[in-house]
């Protein structure tokens, strides 16, 4: 049985409302034991609940922000805005070339926490006047810190609390950060159809490599800079639950959609790989997104890789 992780499983939100639900304390511990994970188990029983066993909500809320505010850090160190332009630059240089639109691009950052990517970009202006920026989570807590920030450093963003497949104004470009591993099996699919099927003109995830070096990286990293045990876990439980470059690909092969991937995991060094992209294009977009990229092109292969390397 796969791990869990902690984050998933202490809040709980309709999908359709975005109406916050109630979690009791002692069904989160009996789903851990049951995935063999006495520690993550330990960690909830910490938690302050109420007479009736239900999580404090405004405790998880305050837990959670911190440890998205050390993420955060995380993204900060790894360079996670300049590995994204490298790749979002050339895209929407393709789009552009491709829809010859007037009016904006709509970038939208799909689970965007504490917003880090979407106000980074809005801060450094590094994909051009002309991308709107927006970032959309279910957690309100999250969305409301987001929106917070970005006020207090005066920045041209805007955050939203709710489905990002289902907002009025449709997106140009989906992108995440840390997201995919958290859907699994049909999940997975299902989330990459949902951008298929609506106007968008392409997808950019950025997730874990699934290398063999990656939980244990991540073990050292998240125990030697997070600070609370919650983050500790599941940081090393997030790079345990990374999805292969066989399963990405397979996944994101859904009918109006041309799936490949930047840097797959036979062509890089184990040492100096944390996260890459699976990207999604309508069949137009590929070869000026090749253009685009120049000679890191290279780098890009569509599901055909999976065939010559099983040979």
């Amino acid at each position: 049985m796969h791990q869990l992780e902690i984050s998933d499983l202490i809040t709980a939100v309709d999908p359709r409302s975005g109406l916050r639900l109630p979690v009791r304390r002692a069904e989160v511990i009996e789903q851990l034991r049951a995935s063999g994970d006495g520690r993550a188990a330990g960690i909830v029983a910490g938690l302050p609940a109420d007479q009736d066993g239900v999580l404090d909500p405004h405790a998880v809320d305050r837990l959670l922000i911190s440890v998205h505010t050390e993420l955060q850090r995380l993204s900060e160190e790894l360079r996670i805005g300049e590995r994204l332009v490298h790749v979002l630059g050339p895209l929407l240089a393709a789009v552009r070339a491709i829809t010859r639109q007037s009016g904006p691009n709509c970038l939208v950052d799909v689970g965007c926490g504490l917003g880090y990517l979407v106000r980074w970009l809005a801060a450094t202006n590094a994909l051009g006047a002309d991308v709107e920026l927006i970032g959309v989570d279910l957690d309100a807590s999250l969305v409301g810190e987001a929106e917070r920030l970005a006020r207090a450093e005066g920045l041209n963003c805007r955050f939203i609390h709710g489905n990002a497949f289902d907002m009025p104004k449709a997106a140009t470009v989906y992108v995440s950060t840390g997201v995919l591993h958290h859907f699994r099996g049909a999940a997975l699919a299902e989330f990459f159809r949902a951008q298929a099927a609506s106007p968008a003109q392409a997808f950019c995830h950025f997730d874990i490599a699934a290398t063999r070096l990656a939980p244990i990286g991540a073990w050292i990293y998240h125990r030697a800079r997070m600070r609370h045990p919650l983050g500790r876990h599941d940081g090393f439980v997030s790079a345990r639950r990374a999805h292969s470059d066989e399963t990405l690909l397979r996944a994101a092969d859904v009918p109006g959609i041309r799936p490949l991937l930047y840097e797959p995991r036979g062509t890089v060094n184990p040492f100096c790989t944390t996260l890459r992209p699976v990207i999604g294009v309508r069949p137009p977009l590929e070869e000026p997104l090749r253009r685009a990229l120049g000679r890191a092109a290279r780098r890009l292969v569509g599901p055909e890789y999976l065939a010559e390397a099983a040979r």
